[in-house]
């Protein structure tokens, strides 16, 4: 199905380094446990406010440095992605900086053997210390201190280590103590091995053993460390590709995270809603994905007001994600709603304004609105320019063509492709697929106007580029060039020309992650070209691979799963599978109609068609009784009545007199 490709988000820009020396230091990610720094009322510490708290829980505004970052995708329009960029999702991004615990500086060694060690010597102390007072007990527990002293002496002897605790009565471990620090230790290691792409499973297993620490140093209250665990857990998972064992993961942080314990835990919530749609894009399930946004979109609106800056992004977001549903009227709302808060909120003309009106402008040329789409999209080319972007004003400039492509303003169109193309070529270079977006629209333009020749020359540039990538440029953007290049000799009638461009692009996505629907719409196309290369066979093969997407991927109500259910009917039809194009053809007209509307539609063309032909053939033509005849069958099974157009007795004498004096004419 096609989507939007969103801007790429790369996560390791933030994550801390590790000392070598092997100590923790104040970094973003651990916050000073025992010794708050000084002027701890800082801007980081909005909403918390007491600098005496033992555990310092992370702050609001580090949650939401980068949703302001979140913009709309300067690609092609055709496509969408929902999913995780990089190595972790890009709403997890934004709670990257809600780990606790910052401590002294400790000496953890960094060996995941040695951490094991002192895992079990803590969990032996604690089973000795709960025994009666005894001397042999207590000399065996002196003996096992000195030992563990001893052997960690050995391993860092110029580094002390830090003093446990002499009060054997104390049940909860006090600040500083190895409890605390072994949970944003052991987190931090498993974020750096995500990052670095080495070991995710060891990553994975460090995360799960981070959460559990900090389980239990909360005892079961709400904590924001918790939830920074779960998430990063639920990332490496999707990174590992289990995207379904990421799931019951992120709704266990939703549940976790307590509206009422503040403003934090509220937007904690709504970054679990937030990445947990988009793990649930990336299954392909853009049902289970809308309700997650729709749902997060509520827990910010609650925790920040209806007009903060922050919300108007998420309004954008979830506008794109309804585009890749095919749900123009409320992404329009939606886009609506950011396009306002941004301009309550900010200057005129603002970055934010122009990204909305980009998304507006696709959105209004989508549903056939040309007029508003090109006034929107004029607004945001001044807009960048005015903010210095000029270098990338050439996608509303692509866009701009095709606004004028669609009014069938040709010239204005060749106009903006060419500024576009200048642009790319310029800054980009020759090869770049941007470049190659050009060459496609300037191809379909001429191929509109019937200049075949400067069309396919323009196909065979992009395809040369297409062909021969750049380096670093993301395959799905190869494969979207391939199938729209593939539209264009589809319309030349060189079907197989085309069919090999759309087997190219199949063969990248490769059943890729979030790509389900655009499989099966690059699937159900080359059943339509089978079909009318007289292949039912392999047309057949084609629509059942299509559909068996479509269902898996929780599409059974869409309007295209219909039509693909239809052309479906239409090979059995043609192999002789009579029984089988019956079910088919009932199970897309339970689809269409829900989608559609019951027959209205229909009879509303036939009632014209009738009309058309009681005036051209008259009344007792037999072909106007067949069209009656339907008419009055579609009307019967949707309980209605025909309606006809009274004519006002001054038309018919009109029509008389024209009658007659047209006889007089002639005679």
């Amino acid at each position: 199905m096609p989507g939007l490709v969103l801007d790429e988000i790369h996560e390791d820009k933030v994550i801390d380094e590790m000392p070598e020396n092997g100590s923790l230091s104040k970094t973003k990610d651990n916050l000073d446990l025992s010794n708050p720094p000084d002027g701890a009322e800082s801007v980081d510490n909005v909403g918390t406010g007491n600098s005496s708290s033992l555990v310092v829980e992370p702050s609001i505004e580090q949650l939401y440095d980068n949703v302001c970052e979140m913009q709309s995708s300067d690609q092609s329009p055709s496509r969408l992605s929902y999913g995780s960029d990089g190595e972790e999702s890009r709403i997890d991004s934004e709670l990257r900086h809600l780990v606790g615990g910052e401590s002294k500086e400790v000496e953890i060694i960094k060996q995941d053997e040695d951490i094991s060690k002192v895992e079990e010597k803590e969990e032996s102390s604690k089973s000795v210390s709960s025994k009666k007072s005894k001397k042999a007990s207590e000399l065996k527990l002196d003996s096992e201190v000195n030992s563990g002293s001893n052997c960690k002496s050995k391993t860092h002897p110029k580094k002390p280590l830090i003093e446990k605790q002499n009060d054997k009565n104390a049940k909860k471990p006090a600040v500083g103590d190895k409890n605390l620090d072994l949970g944003p230790y052991l987190l931090k290691q498993a974020r750096d091995l995500m990052a670095a792409g080495d070991n995710s499973r060891k990553a994975l297993d460090l995360a799960l053993r981070a959460t559990k620490s900090f389980e239990k140093i909360t005892n079961g209250k709400p904590s924001l460390d918790v939830v920074m665990c779960l998430h990063v857990t639920a990332a490496i998972y999707c990174n590992l590709g289990q995207y379904n064992e990421a799931i019951p993961i992120l709704e266990n942080s939703i549940t976790v995270s307590v509206i009422e314990e503040g403003q934090d835990h509220a937007l904690a919530k709504f970054a679990g809603y937030m990445q947990l749609g988009d793990t649930y894009a990336m299954l392909g399930q853009l049902e289970n994905s809308l309700q997650c946004y729709t749902s997060g979109l509520e827990v910010q609106r609650k925790s920040l007001g209806e007009t903060d800056p922050r919300v108007g992004e998420t309004c954008r977001y979830l506008a794109e994600a309804h585009v890749q549903a095919l749900q123009f009227d409320e992404a329009e709302k939606l886009c609506q709603m950011a396009l306002e808060i941004h301009r309550e909120n900010g200057l005129p003309a603002s970055l934010e304004e122009a990204a909305d009106r980009k998304l507006m402008g696709l959105i209004c040329e989508t549903k056939g609105d040309h007029e508003a789409a090109l006034e929107h999209l004029v607004l945001a080319s001044m807009a960048m320019v005015a903010n210095g972007q000029e270098h990338e004003v050439s996608s509303v400039d692509l866009s701009i063509g095709d606004a004028y492509l669609s009014l069938s303003r040709f010239d204005e169109a060749v106009h903006a492709y060419q500024k576009a193309l200048n642009a790319l070529k310029s800054s980009k270079g020759e090869n770049y697929p941007a470049v190659a977006s050009v060459y496609v629209r300037l191809a379909d333009l001429y191929n509109k106007t019937g200049k075949l020749r400067e069309s396919k020359s323009y196909c065979e540039n992009a395809l040369r580029i297409y062909e021969k990538p750049v380096p670093g440029i993301p395959q799905e953007e190869i494969a979207s060039g391939f199938t729209d290049v593939s539209a264009i000799y589809e319309s030349m009638n060189e079907l197989d020309h085309a069919l090999k461009l759309l087997q190219k692009a199949l063969k990248i996505y490769n059943d890729a992650p979030g790509q389900q629907n655009t499989i099966a719409g690059i699937e159900a196309q080359m059943g339509v070209m089978y079909y009318v290369l007289g292949k039912y066979s392999e047309s057949y093969a084609s629509f059942e691979n299509a559909t068996a997407k479509l269902r898996a991927s929780g599409e059974k109500k869409s309007a295209f799963f219909g039509i693909a259910l239809n052309q479906m009917g239409l090979t059995c039809v043609q192999q002789y599978a009579i029984n089988e194009a019956l079910d088919l053809f009932e199970e897309a007209r339970n689809v269409l109609e829900h989608e559609c509307g019951s027959l209205d539609d229909a009879i509303a063309i036939l009632e014209h068609i009738v009309v058309m032909r009681e005036e051209k053939l008259g009344t007792a033509h037999p072909d106007v009784d067949d069209e009656k005849r339907r008419l009055a069958e579609l009307l019967k099974e949707a309980g209605k009545v025909r309606t006809r157009k009274n004519r006002s007795l001054e038309h018919l004498l009109d029509s008389s007199n024209e009658s007659t004096t047209k006889n007089g004419a002639n005679n």
